[in-house]
């Protein structure tokens, strides 16, 4: 006699997991409290869809934070292991010049969820709709719409607290904090940050981007594009920054980061470039000589005295550490993703809950932390399908 599983949450962990469960030994069932599955897959789609990246798996595993944590499941699935199984369901991918994964040109998010979804059907996967968890009875066993739930194992995959609109909204947190699991609470991460911009410099510059850059915190280093918004920035170039952004302003009230204008220069090589060229004004070789943007100027401008922004050698410095405060994490609904939820301590190597045998959490609920870029769902998938093959075994 098949043993029952009961998933918690259609999202992409949830989905990864049951993919991988063997359906000889299991009946599974999933339970959604929406009226369908994925919804947060699709909206991450919207800004181009990574599905992985491509980086060598050990390099990618220090992407995360804590960097250990998901190392086992990451290196069990890897992102060429990804790839791997989603041509066999009819998704092949490629490798983007930014060396992230995408579904072959043509292929839109809807259509990869779609055949994901059919892929399990085709398995006999259970689904129920409108289905939503609200605890446990005293024996431990699942309520799902004022019903009790007995399964042999129970996972849970139910998101973070970001994008609200697609039913990660965190209310289940309270829920396992009754139950005496330790949690933290939730932050926004891979968000936009708050500076607090001079008016004249964001009334010209709102929605400009600042491309080629490199951004420094704490030490740390990420390369790439933010963009200037009326609240602050975002982009890729801050996104991987998050978790040391968010430890300074809980220890300051406030976060300073270094923006390098020319990664791909020295100083010494920006002095000589300056201080060689046959363009007189101070503006026209930041402009013709370094090749920085309008934005990039203004910023340099506005935010130096007149003093600084005219000595080359006191200029050049700037344009390699240029410091910006930052004054606040952007809102949680609007993050892409978010940390918190289950605290790391609270399940076993293989995500078991301590608190309650053959009871699970995987995902994006569990308190690590990740950029954009792929990696975000390449946890997923990895944590899902490490939990698959280890129930398989039992």
């Amino acid at each position: 006699m098949k043993k029952t599983i009961s998933i918690i949450g259609g999202g992409s962990a949830s989905l990864f997991l049951a993919a991988f469960l063997d359906i000889e030994k299991f009946e599974i069932t999933i339970y959604e409290k929406n009226k369908t599955a994925g919804r947060k897959f699709l909206v991450a789609g919207k800004g181009g869809f990574n599905l992985t990246h491509s980086a060598p798996i050990l390099e990618l595993t220090k992407q995360y934070t804590p960097n250990d944590f998901l190392k086992d499941s990451l290196v069990s699935f890897t992102n060429d292991d990804f790839r791997d199984w989603l041509k066999t369901i009819g998704i092949p991918t490629y490798i983007g010049s930014s060396k992230r994964v995408y579904p072959k040109e043509g292929i839109k998010p809807i259509t990869v969820l779609n055949t994901l979804l059919n892929h399990l059907r085709g398995k006999g996967i259970i689904f129920k709709y409108e289905h939503t968890f609200s605890g446990w009875n005293a024996e431990d066993n699942l309520i799902v719409n004022d019903k009790i739930i007995s399964s042999d194992y129970s996972v849970f995959a139910l998101g973070g607290k970001s994008w609200k609109i697609t039913g990660s909204d965190g209310s289940w947190l309270e829920k396992f904090q009754k139950k005496g699991v330790k949690t933290a609470p939730f932050e926004a991460s891979n968000c936009a940050f708050h500076v607090d911009w001079k008016s004249e410099f964001i009334s010209q510059n709102e929605g400009n981007p600042l491309k080629n850059i490199a951004i420094y915190c704490s030490g740390k280093m990420q390369k790439g594009e933010a963009v200037i918004t009326k609240f602050g920035l975002e982009g890729n170039a801050i996104y991987g920054l998050s978790p040391y952004i968010r430890e300074q302003l809980k220890t300051h009230k406030k976060a300073i980061i270094y923006i390098d204008f020319k990664p791909t220069l020295t100083s010494e090589s920006v002095a000589i470039k300056m201080v060689n060229s046959t363009f007189k004004n101070t503006t026209q070789v930041l402009k013709k000589e370094l090749k920085l943007s309008n934005s990039q100027v203004q910023l340099l401008k506005i935010h130096l005295s007149k003093e600084v922004y005219l000595n080359s050698e006191l200029l050049s410095k700037q344009i390699k550490r240029f410091p910006l405060e930052i004054m606040a994490l952007g809102s949680l609904d609007a993050a892409i993703s978010t940390v918190g939820g289950i605290d790391l301590n609270a399940v076993d190597a293989n995500y078991q809950l301590h608190k309650i045998t053959n009871q699970f959490c995987i995902g994006e609920m569990l308190n690590w932390d990740a950029p954009t870029g792929g990696y975000l769902l390449q946890a997923c998938a990895s944590s899902g399908i490490y939990l698959a093959k280890y129930l398989n075994k039992k």
